[in-house]
């Protein structure tokens, strides 16, 4: 399996903002410990403005350097541009290596798939795996699923993939919930699965089996996964019910479809962050 990270890409906080990238960090130190999964590790590459502007447009790309928070949620740093492009760039190398039939994982900030065509939002600033699919549809791969089990509503990847053909969107998460979108399917190829607050984890499972039955009636040749760690019982920015087993069982089903994937971490904002990522890998790699 190959980890594509970079240590720079922890370099922006805000004092009491949820978002902090040093969890990137911690995990990079469990992962490096362990001894039950080989790994490789790279740091991404570049992401062209061609790449980025089949997902955003050009006003977005370059808001991305005017000294303005964008929303409440999602503060200006003076070096956003950098880094939301190397995580970019990051996804484009999980989809090369995917395409090789290795397995592979971006354990990168910032995340993504609340960033819509034209607004950077909810801690996104560009849509990562977005930018992976549509590059993937530019260069030859003809049905392309995207798997988005974080707990929040992949809104802005819905926004950008709406209607697009080739393409179906499988997002399974709370609702209500931020950024309260996602409570019905939308186009013809945007599919939702919202779960209450209140659900326990058998009924949050069974929406997870639910959407990657209907992922596997989609038959795609590849399969780009969101992978969003908040739906833990112990995050706190969500009420979610799941357990480290949960995420290895999720990674033992994505193996299990005999597709190419790769997978993008998204949210996931507990001290537990790390052993969540480490029980997914493990799953991912029949451990």
């Amino acid at each position: 399996m190959t980890i594509i990270t970079d240590e720079h890409c922890t370099g922006y906080a805000r004092a009491g903002h949820p978002e902090r990238p040093q969890r990137i960090a911690s995990t990079v130190g469990l992962l490096k410990k362990q001894t039950e999964l080989e790994l490789t590790w790279l740091a991404p590459t570049s992401a062209s403005d061609e790449q980025i502007l089949r997902a955003h447009s050009p006003e977005m790309l370059a808001r991305l350097e005017t000294p303005e928070d964008f929303d409440g949620d999602t503060p200006f740093f003076e070096n956003i541009s950098t880094l939301a492009c190397a995580s970019g760039a990051a996804a484009l190398g999980a989809l090369k290596l995917a395409r090789e039939g290795e397995t592979v994982f971006s354990l990168m900030r910032p995340p993504g798939h609340h960033a819509t065509r034209e607004k950077s939002m909810g801690f996104c600033y560009l849509n990562n795996i977005a930018v992976a699919v549509l590059e993937a549809a530019a260069t030859g791969s003809r049905r392309v699923a995207v798997f988005d089990f974080d707990v929040h509503h992949g809104n802005g990847t819905e926004d950008i993939l709406l209607n697009q053909p080739g393409m179906e969107f499988f997002s399974v998460h709370q609702h209500p919930a931020y950024p309260n979108s996602g409570a019905a399917n939308r186009g013809r190829n945007c599919f939702n699965y919202p779960v209450a607050p209140s659900a326990s984890r058998e009924t949050y499972r069974g929406a997870l089996v639910h959407a990657l039955g209907d992922l596997k009636h989609f038959r795609p040749d590849l399969v780009a996964v969101s992978a969003g760690f908040d739906a833990y019982e112990r995050d706190p920015l969500a009420d979610g019910p799941l357990l480290a087993e949960d995420f290895h069982w999720l990674g033992a089903e994505l193996r299990a479809l005999k597709v190419p994937f790769f997978s993008l971490l998204e949210g996931g904002y507990s001290r537990d962050l790390p052993e969540l990522i480490f029980a997914y890998l493990k799953g991912v790699e029949g451990k």
